[in-house]
């Protein structure tokens, strides 16, 4: 079968477990080719099929997310290793990214970003390795509870060259650390127990990095507190939010001294809760 019949038969068979069946046939065939996908898009489609991209096919059709199938996922400006046991990274975390962009390079931050990051349940490392592929004079430390997230952030901090700036620990959130940092970022599981979720979540992803208590606020009761004595004086705090999450997690922010601005990601919904240091910064509210 060509390239281009074996596309159209996987794209038809993905219709009802994806809502991008064109794209995610395009990635694995990518993926099974040894190709990029903008490679593949450029190329010939008359060639034959590889052997091994029905098997993907069928990964896929079983509801496994294209990340763990290709063991990589584009976050900001750098792809990361991904693998079961870690959350893949959303582009709705890149809120936190921009939001901690805006701050620093504005008159009320120090215009030179920060020197020091933390970031709490790093997972692959995603939102910590992209804050310092941004600011290269920083360092940065990331904390997890998972040894394995640990060394899939360890592995990427690698591939990207940014091992000599970065640390990486176990822990729980910010118990028992001592130093102050000038960004802090996190991403905390914040999903009720017994929510509905499509099956490329519930059925792979791992539960530790999903759900918060019955009302998915766990999380955020034991870290939040936790950060006000880790923040330097000039510092900014992005924490990520469910979208309906906002007036409690501000609270919580306001009961432990911080001052909450709510930020939006690219659809219009809420998504960060964060503090700057030195005033307000940008649209929220």
């Amino acid at each position: 079968m060509s390239l281009r019949d074996a596309l159209n038969e996987a794209t038809q068979r993905l219709a009802s477990v994806s809502d991008t069946p064109r794209l995610d046939a395009e990635l694995l065939m990518a993926h099974a080719l040894g190709l990029s996908r903008e490679a593949l898009l450029l190329g010939s489609r008359d060639a034959p099929a590889p052997a091994g991209f029905d098997a993907l096919v069928d990964r896929r059709a079983a509801h496994e997310p294209i990340a763990y199938i290709t063991g990589t996922r584009d976050f900001w400006t750098i792809s990361l290793a991904v693998a079961p046991g870690v959350l893949i990274p959303r582009p709705d975390s890149e809120t936190l990214i921009e939001a901690a962009l805006e701050y620093f390079a504005s008159p009320t931050g120090n215009g030179r970003g920060p020197s020091s990051i933390l970031d709490l349940g790093t997972g692959s490392g995603a939102l910590l390795l992209a804050a310092l592929s941004e600011w290269p004079e920083a360092h940065g430390l990331g904390i997890d509870a998972s040894d394995l997230a640990l060394e899939i952030a360890s592995a990427n901090a690698r591939r990207l060259g940014l091992t000599p700036r970065v640390r990486f620990a176990l822990g729980d959130w910010g118990a028992g650390l001592s130093e102050r940092f000038d960004l802090i970022l996190c991403n905390p599981p914040y999903i009720e127990l017994g929510a509905s979720l499509s099956a490329d979540v519930i059925d792979y992803e791992p539960e530790s990095a999903l759900f918060a208590g019955s009302d998915g606020l766990d999380a955020y009761r034991r870290l939040i507190p936790q950060l006000p004595p880790l923040l330097s004086p000039e510092g900014a705090i992005a924490v990520e939010i469910g979208a309906t999450q906002a007036a409690a997690v501000s609270d919580l922010f306001v009961s432990n001294g911080l001052t909450p601005l709510v930020r939006h990601d690219l659809g219009g919904r809420d998504r960060a809760i964060v503090h700057f240091s030195l005033g307000l910064v940008g649209k929220g509210r």
